[in-house]
């Protein structure tokens, strides 16, 4: 189940992060995330005071993954040239994916998507955009599974503190 994250979850949200850290940090990074920078306890908090955080939880209540959906997007999305012309609240915009290690290989990253789109849906918006780190190919080769396009690259400077490439891709919701 995909649901609105609660006050209790914000702890269980920052383990998520710092295990998918811990993870990357003693494997592969497909994120090119930063342990203290991003994401971090701070960055759940604000969303779930903006009402924009959700978790899943497995059929036990334990949280798999977490999500940030809003329609905030990055300066750099000026760079783009976005297939679907939308703007402001027609636009939501897809943040900080993440599902446990452990859990991964289950089906959660298709099921935070699909939620997505229903709740884009319902918001009435014309599409979802999103971007990931150029060497994220894992969630690369999902969201093109999942009819999303790339729709280009762009130089974003992440936190205000290094510079990388992102691959920004977008899907219209009226298909």
């Amino acid at each position: 189940m995909i649901r609105k994250a609660e006050q209790k979850d914000l702890h269980e949200v920052e383990a998520i992060y710092h295990e998918v850290l811990a993870y990357e940090a003693a494997n592969v990074s497909y994120t090119n995330w930063q342990k203290g920078l991003y994401p971090t306890k701070a960055d759940a908090k604000k969303a779930f005071t903006e009402g924009t955080l959700f978790v899943g939880e497995d059929e036990t209540g334990r949280l798999y993954g977490c999500i940030i959906l809003n329609h905030l997007q990055p300066k750099e999305y000026a760079n783009i040239s976005w297939r679907i012309f939308a703007e402001g609240n027609e636009v939501l915009v897809i943040h900080t994916l993440c599902i446990r290690p452990d859990c991964s290989g289950k089906g959660y990253g298709r099921a935070f998507v699909a939620f997505s789109e229903e709740y884009a849906r319902k918001l009435k918006c014309k599409t979802i955009r999103l971007d990931t780190y150029e060497g994220n190919l894992p969630a690369i080769e999902l969201y093109s599974y999942l009819g999303y396009q790339l729709v280009g690259t762009c130089l974003f400077h992440f936190q205000n503190v290094i510079w990388e490439t992102l691959v920004c891709m977008d899907k219209d919701l009226k298909i």
